[in-house]
């Protein structure tokens, strides 16, 4: 049994629509953990480390941390993304479990969004019994990363190749929501899964 018993993990790839999942189930009332929020909130609160870290390439005018400059430095570069894991993941984790652990005293399901769940350790480093994957075959990905981001096929590319890749995350995955035909038919799939819980 894990330590988190009403707990979901959402998890995917980028551009597969875990937000559009996650939207879909805070108009059921369900509270979502949202790891990006924390990872901003963590950013921030940390900026003057990260910009020791990456130096001045990552500033706007306002001297304030270009989220796009360090996207870029970080998709093109293997070693500078380690080194900002390294950095941030440990505190984005310790924040995650701090709300997981005000939830369960509800004992109601909530829901984890957590891009990289597989990435830093799956169950090992979250201890969860459920994991939702939302599903799009990798060229629907790109197709998704290049209209929303206004970014080039390359750096979409780049940034897939940066996580595991999808189907690999399948393969780990008990509960799969594919995000395929728009949606209507995301919205039936979310229903079907919380029909099973």
């Amino acid at each position: 049994m894990s330590a988190f018993k009403y707990a979901i993990v959402i998890t995917g790839g980028i551009g597969t629509g875990k937000s559009s999942v996650s939207t879909i189930l805070r108009l059921y009332g369900y509270t979502i953990i949202d790891a990006d929020k924390i990872a901003h909130q963590v950013l921030e609160e940390n900026s003057a480390l990260v910009k020791e870290l990456f130096s001045q390439d990552i500033l706007d005018k306002d001297l304030k941390i270009d989220r796009k400059k360090l996207a870029q430095i970080i998709f093109s570069n293997e070693k500078d993304r380690r080194k900002l894991e390294h950095f941030l993941h440990p505190k984005i984790r310790q924040e995650i479990l701090n709300q997981a652990s005000d939830l369960e005293i509800y004992k109601q399901y909530y829901f984890l969004d957590i891009p990289l769940f597989f990435e830093v350790g799956g169950r090992e480093t979250y201890e969860v019994d459920k994991v939702l994957l939302i599903y799009a075959p990798r060229e629907m990905q790109i197709q998704r990363i290049v209209t929303r981001d206004g970014i080039s096929e390359e750096e979409a590319i780049k940034r897939i190749d940066a996580q595991m890749d999808i189907e690999k995350k399948k393969l780990q995955s008990e509960n799969i929501i594919k995000n395929t035909r728009g949606l209507k038919y995301l919205q039936e799939e979310v229903e079907n899964f919380l029909k099973t819980l």
